[in-house]
């Protein structure tokens, strides 16, 4: 969760659907062929399957979101109707007590009935994302895993990163790939990872799982994920502090070539590094903004910007 104080974007400055509709159409002419709704919480943006139906009917090879679940029983089937292909759950315990520590909320049951919903619904592929932080939940490794394996989902295990409202990260507090692939003995690296931020391995038992090492293995080399925030800014690293702001273009009626124009040029002089630099300040580093940087740019912020 964030710090207890942030502000909320007034109604106005959020992007309506057809603006997000007509900025994938954007992206679409460019390339991009994967959408994921994520957040902050997409679930909460009001008739979000109107949205998916909107996106399921352009020529993309994957239309996903990232949930954290609590509201997905509730709209499961109507998201799988409206066209959404692929959901991921985003899990860190299987303690209740735990639960309602890291997100101030006792939800873990509607978050468990969330995942049963989604496969009621008939989404196959269920992913579920883990972040890992030593002494907080890495004693529940197995246990996460053999509950993905109970449920048919791949679970990922994401390094405990240094961005948006992690503004207590420590070093200490990660637990690196290597340690945690340590731990669980033999395992076999999939080949095929490509631009996808996850490595993927089997377990000797046949079991499949993932892990995100943005923080002590970064893959800026090879990554090619964007994000587009509600109100409109685009930004082209986690890290970016700053983004370029399509919804002012959009809104100030610029054509569908300018935009794509936009899009192809800032994506040509993308250089971000982010990781790798944080990586290299090695003992100097520490949380990416603090919470009074956070009030002043809150689209630093990871519920802003996204995962």
């Amino acid at each position: 969760m964030p710090e207890e104080e942030y502000g909320w974007l007034p109604s106005a400055e959020v992007l309506s659907f057809e603006e997000i509709s007509a900025l994938v159409d954007r992206f679409i002419g460019q390339g991009v062929k994967k959408v994921r709704l994520t957040g902050g919480e997409p679930l909460v943006r009001r008739e979000l399957p109107v949205l998916v139906k909107m996106l399921a009917q352009k020529p993309l090879e994957e239309l996903a979101i990232t949930t954290n679940g609590v509201l997905l029983r509730k709209h499961a089937r109507a998201l799988k109707d409206a066209g959404l292909q692929r959901v991921t759950v985003s899990l860190d315990t299987l303690s209740a007590e735990r639960f309602k520590k890291l997100t101030r909320r006792d939800q873990l049951g509607e978050v468990l009935d969330g995942i049963a919903a989604a496969r009621e619904a008939g989404f196959t592929g269920l992913k579920l994302d883990t972040v890992l932080m030593r002494g907080v939940n890495d004693d529940e490794v197995e246990a996460l895993l053999d509950f993905a394996a109970s449920h048919q989902a791949e679970l990922r295990f994401i390094e405990y990163m240094d961005v948006g409202g992690a503004t207590r990260w420590s070093m200490k507090d990660v637990v690196p790939a290597r340690e945690l692939l340590a731990r669980l003995g033999s395992v076999e690296a999939l080949p095929g990872r490509g631009s996808a931020p996850a490595e993927r391995f089997r377990r000797a038992n046949g079991q499949v799982f993932g892990v995100i090492a943005s923080t002590t293995r970064p893959f800026c080399s090879s990554c090619d994920r964007a994000r587009l925030t509600a109100d409109g800014t685009w930004f082209t690293c986690l890290y970016a502090s700053v983004g370029v702001d399509l919804k002012a273009a959009l809104r100030g009626g610029a054509s569908a070539g300018e935009l794509e124009a936009l899009i192809q040029r800032t994506w040509a002089q993308r250089a971000d590094r982010g990781a790798e630099e944080r990586l290299a300040l090695r003992e100097l580093r520490g949380p990416l903004a603090s919470a009074s940087e956070l009030k002043g740019s809150p689209h630093l912020e990871m519920h802003t910007r996204g995962g």
